[in-house]
């Protein structure tokens, strides 16, 4: 009889061994799930989804002009893109004096999307004006998108690289304000001037599609008043070659940005 109660006893405790460990390993994978998420975010974050370099020294064409990853009319409401532009506009230095138009529209392969510039970011909205004015972004493909961590569009780079700018570069303006944890949560509709760092702006921006918590780093000069849906519908075709940040699976051109 003792024998047999030490051996229900010992496979007692064996299996609460057992049970321990594999409550140990799934708490392990969890974890690692979590590291592994965290790792990714800030990639993401660190490496600047939304920093264009906006090299204000290059202004030679490229010798061979990118060209978007995909052709594929990933989403049905878009139409074919016009080419992108060939040529290097780029300005000598930053205007000053500028106009701030009320709205900019940017008249793309998926529809129109209007922005309503902000009162509080009079020189960043007039630089942001003139550039729509001067066919700056006329023949401009929006270059990256973004899917995980953060949720933006990002367009105004001439090179379709993520380097390119116009030739000049104008400081910060307004920044929001960083909450407890020293980020900033933009809003979904939100547009806001991509940057390389303190007083970098150039004509790369990005527009929010999702809210996104990023640092507090990137002038917010403007709003989607309309388009949201062309946003949405590029943003549900995800990235080109099933990544989550990179060029759009489909291709969105700025035929012409508008002023008014």
């Amino acid at each position: 009889m003792s024998n047999k109660r030490d051996r229900e006893l010992a496979r007692a405790k064996y299996e609460r061994q057992q049970a321990r460990r594999e409550a140990r390993q799934q708490r392990a994978q969890i974890r690692n799930r979590i590291v592994a998420l965290l790792a990714v975010v800030a990639v993401v974050l660190g490496y600047g989804v939304l920093r264009g370099k906006n090299d204000s020294a290059n202004t030679a064409t490229p010798s061979a002009k990118p060209t978007p990853t995909s052709t594929v009319q990933a989403v049905a409401s878009c139409a074919v893109p016009s080419p992108l532009r060939a040529d290097n506009i780029t300005f000598p230095k930053a205007p000053t004096n500028t106009v701030e138009a009320k709205t900019i529209t940017l008249a793309t392969n998926c529809g129109d999307i209007e922005i309503t510039t902000s009162a509080d970011t009079p020189n960043t909205a007039g630089v942001m004006s003139f550039l729509a004015e001067k066919k700056f972004f006329d023949g401009v493909g929006c270059h990256r998108l973004t899917t995980l961590g953060i949720f933006v569009l990002q367009c105004g780079d001439p090179s379709f690289t993520g380097s390119g700018g116009p030739g000049f570069k104008f400081a910060d303006e307004n920044l929001p304000t960083a909450g407890a944890d020293g980020t900033y949560t933009y809003q979904r509709g939100d547009v806001a001037m991509a940057n390389s760092g303190p007083d970098t702006n150039g004509s790369q921006f990005f527009l929010v599609y999702k809210n996104s918590k990023l640092g507090p780093n990137y002038t917010l000069w403007g709003k989607v008043t309309k388009g949201l849906d062309v946003i949405d519908a590029v943003a549900g075709a995800g990235v080109a070659d099933q990544q989550n940040d990179g060029a759009p699976a489909q291709t969105i051109v700025i035929a012409s940005a508008t002023t008014k």
